[in-house]
């Protein structure tokens, strides 16, 4: 069990999807203690946002000491008020990893047993039931985080073993202790971008993963339309200074290296006398076969960033106020607004959608025999009127690729001004990570109805051992559970079943 003192990309998905349990190091455990420590005694006479006083607009009446703690109470369970369906429990479980990334800054002033009781909750894989509406993402994710607190105090629902059940019942069975407040955790759970961080972080591994497969399924589209190589030379790349489509192109190289199907130009082209005045192969390919750099390489070149923004949030603190030991001050701010992640999301829900478009179009490129020239229309393997191929699932790749468009509007300016005022711009961040979650739920659906097209067209043209070596291991494993079909069966299970290896297979972004 490897000890984090900073989160990066891979440990997060090490826990997420590896089952890794969470441990932190002893410095971690040492600035959380005295970060604590400080503010138990700075607190004292001292006026302070949300340890004496109330919260928000309610900022300027006092509390007295008596009712501090339950001033804390209070905020969790008056702000549990979200609506709508659950958040998926791989969100729920990264926006925890996102709230501990916040807390073991030490700038909270939180007492350690707040870490362990949602460091409990990961390594036990108890999900608090978080619905999916109720922040604007300014004071972070005030409602989502307070069902997420509620939890860790023993109230409130959590997911267990694939059952929603009271946390007080799932707390008793593991053998914890519902958490009880110290000094002011109750803000520090609820105040922060956490929620759509996670979301977030999920959204983005996914959309990693999604332009692998989009790098791979143009490789044997043009493997497929026998092109011309030179689209990805590495000459013709490089003196467009561009990093996305230079990387773009150089995997294509990688994955294309010893494939029989594409041509070379200088072979066919440029090395004797052609007196063709019409030529029957295409001179240069639809855009949606060429441009393939061009186009992803945006894409690429957006996800890292988001990368480094998700990654730079998850390890910083984005509370209100800051507890500073060094400095021996607590500052009031607004660390806990949610404008850099609402922004990544819009971008990436954009990039993922563009990466949609282009899958779409080299899916009617298969599937338009006019177009094609070398294919049956649809890809149809059977008898042209009798059977139908994969003519139908067209309708569901264009339809949902047509919401995908519509979705990618962007929530980063949909302020709305709410909270007394007092939140009077706002990030509507979790709303843009929701969002962009659904546009790459949909990407992968179009995605599988391509690769179940790609491997009809490689049938078609019996080029499967023409195709490189590790296009070829793909086609082998999508045919080991999508065989090659003639006759007309329903398709939405092979779909579902498609878009499940889609996401749950690692083995190709790995070597990457």
């Amino acid at each position: 069990m490897k000890e984090i003192d900073f989160f990066s990309l891979q440990d997060i998905k090490n826990i997420l999807f590896e089952g890794e349990k969470l441990s932190f190091s002893e410095q971690v455990w040492k600035k959380v203690k005295d970060s604590y420590d400080f503010l138990e005694d700075f607190s004292k006479e001292r006026i302070i946002y949300g340890i004496n006083t109330g919260f928000g607009p309610m900022a300027q009446y006092r509390v007295s000491d008596a009712e501090r703690i339950q001033l804390q109470y209070n905020i969790i369970r008056s702000h549990s008020t979200g609506a709508g369906q659950p958040l998926p429990e791989i969100c729920v479980k990264a926006a925890m990893i996102a709230r501990l990334g916040t807390l073991i800054q030490g700038q909270s002033g939180v007492h350690p047993e707040l870490i362990s009781q949602i460091q409990s909750f990961i390594n036990n894989n108890i999900f608090p039931f978080i619905p999916e509406h109720g922040s604007v993402g300014a004071s972070g994710d005030l409602v989502q985080l307070a069902h997420l607190a509620l939890t860790l105090i023993g109230e409130g629902e959590v997911f267990f073993e694939g059952k929603l059940r009271p946390a007080s019942e799932v707390l008793a069975e593991k053998g914890i202790k519902p958490f009880k407040v110290y000094i002011r955790e109750g803000l520090s759970v609820t105040n922060g971008t956490s929620v759509m961080t996670g979301i977030g972080l999920v959204n983005l591994i996914h959309a990693q993963q999604l332009l692998d497969w989009a790098l791979i399924a143009s490789i044997m589209v043009n493997e497929i339309a026998a092109s011309y190589d030179d689209f990805m030379n590495e000459k013709l790349n490089e003196v467009r200074r561009q990093n996305g489509q230079n990387e773009i192109a150089r995997k294509m190289r990688e994955w294309s290296r010893d494939s029989q199907c594409m041509r070379k130009r200088e072979n066919e082209l440029y090395t004797c006398k052609n007196e063709q005045t019409v030529f029957t192969h295409k001179v240069q390919p639809y855009y949606s076969l060429r441009c393939v750099p061009q186009i992803l390489g945006p894409v690429w070149e957006t996800l890292q960033n988001t990368e480094r923004v998700l990654v730079n949030e998850v390890n910083s603190a984005c509370d209100n106020p800051i507890v500073d030991v060094e400095t021996k001050n607590v500052y009031h701010g607004g660390n806990f607004h949610g404008d850099y992640v609402s922004f990544e999301m819009d971008k990436l829900k954009i990039a993922v959608t563009k990466m949609t478009m282009l899958v779409e179009r080299q899916l009617n490129y298969l599937f338009h025999d006019r177009i094609n020239g070398i294919l049956p229309p649809f890809v149809n393997l059977g008898v042209l009127g009798l059977n139908y191929g994969l003519q139908a699932s067209q309708f569901t790749a264009t339809s949902t690729t047509a919401e995908c468009q519509t979705l990618s509007n962007p929530m980063y300016i949909h302020s709305i001004p709410n909270n007394n005022d007092n939140q009077d711009i706002v990030s509507m961040g979790t709303n843009s990570a929701l969002i962009a979650r659904r546009v790459v739920e949909n990407s992968y659906q179009v995605m599988a109805i391509h690769f179940m097209a790609i491997a009809q067209a490689v049938d078609s043209l019996k080029i499967q051992d023409r195709l490189s070596s590790k296009t070829k291991a793909v086609y082998d494993e999508i045919r080991s559970f999508f065989p090659v079909f003639v006759e007309d069966t329903h398709k939405h299970k092979d779909i579902e079943k498609m878009q499940k290896y889609l996401m749950n297979n690692k083995l190709f972004s790995d070597e990457q």
